[in-house]
């Protein structure tokens, strides 16, 4: 039923994407899962000023946040099929298209760092990795370093043992499958959109997001506690569908770019802000009590969750996952 509907979407899309006259603006849909305060959500804004003036009106973004329009199952079926042009969502979420290497970015605390993030998102071995996608009919046309995340639970997550019998929802994945289960923890996957509610239902008991996401989303307000671990990076990818991005007019196209480069400057500049800024709305509402890792506790969770490195080359092999060590600069510590 899902695949129906989307397919008639697909019809409408085409029917809107093209025209019956030459001075009707091409409609680009934007579809993403946060709030439109949230970073993605301004950026979201931000590119469709910049692509419409860019372009006189020969554009059109259309933007739907909060999900409102595709769920994180659906929208990447729904670029793929032609019904949406634009998304941005998590590099975690491209396994189901058939390219499992983006998973290797949820190796706990290979990407904590935002140096070695950024360094590995500008390195040759994304343009490897880039061709994957474009085989499944997605062009990535820019990475968007949304900052670490962080974890939140009603108990204090401070000792990799706090997490033992605790339902911690994960987006999905074998990488963040084996994070949890590593910890002693049941993973749980659960949208985005459904996942203020099933911790607030207790359906799960934590989460793991970055602070614009734990403040935009009210997570706060049914979680008791936050432990500054950034243990992972949300990485965003902001793709289009292959085909609709090459039909365009080269000159419209040469707009989109332009607006893509200087939104993605706006997004990362605006994440690494808001971030700051939201822990420190979180601390001030008195509803979540906040915990900064002490870098003896720090070691003590990267001893326990490097075994998941080791355990992942069966996926990705040992060769890959050295290749990405060193475009990204990290060193595994010494056992």
């Amino acid at each position: 039923m899902k695949r129906l509907a989307i397919a008639l979407a697909v019809i409408l899309a085409v029917a809107a994407g093209k025209p019956a006259f030459a001075d009707e603006p091409i409609i680009v849909k934007f579809s993403h899962v946060v709030a439109p305060d949230a970073p993605k959500g301004k950026a979201a804004l931000f590119f469709k000023e910049l692509a419409e003036k860019y372009n006189n009106g020969r554009v059109k973004v259309e933007i739907y946040p909060n999900s409102s329009l595709y769920k994180d199952k659906e929208e990447l079926e729904a670029l793929q099929l032609g019904a949406v042009q634009l998304l941005a969502p998590s590099i975690a979420k491209f396994s189901p298209l058939g390219v499992k290497e983006f998973e290797v970015f949820d190796l706990p605390f290979l990407l904590s760092d935002e140096a070695r993030a950024r360094q590995m998102m500008a390195s040759p071995m994304m343009a490897e990795l880039n061709k994957k996608l474009e085989a499944k009919g997605v062009s990535p046309l820019a990475y968007w370093d949304n900052g670490a995340h962080d974890y939140t639970a009603n108990k204090a997550l401070i000792s990799p043992d706090d997490f033992r019998g605790m339902k911690m929802r994960i987006q999905g994945g074998k990488v963040q499958d084996a994070v949890a289960r590593e910890l002693g923890a049941i993973p749980q996957i659960i949208a985005f959109g459904e996942l203020y509610q099933a911790l607030q239902t207790g359906v799960v008991d934590g989460e793991d997001n970055v602070p614009t996401n734990i403040l935009t989303q009210r997570f706060y307000e049914v979680q008791k506690h936050l432990t500054i671990s950034h243990h992972s990076r949300l990485t965003y990818a902001l793709v289009t569908n292959k085909t609709f991005w090459n039909s365009l007019p080269e000159d419209v196209r040469t707009q989109l770019d332009r607006a893509v480069k200087e939104t993605s400057v706006f997004f990362n500049d605006t994440a690494e802000k808001d971030n700051a800024d939201a822990i420190e709305k979180i601390k001030a509402s008195g509803k979540t009590e906040i915990h900064v890792l002490t870098d003896a506790e720090r070691k003590a969770w990267i001893a326990k969750l490097m075994p998941v490195h080791t355990e992942m080359q069966s996926r990705f092999g040992k060769d890959f996952i050295e290749r990405i060590y060193k475009a990204s600069g990290f060193t595994p510590p010494q056992s």
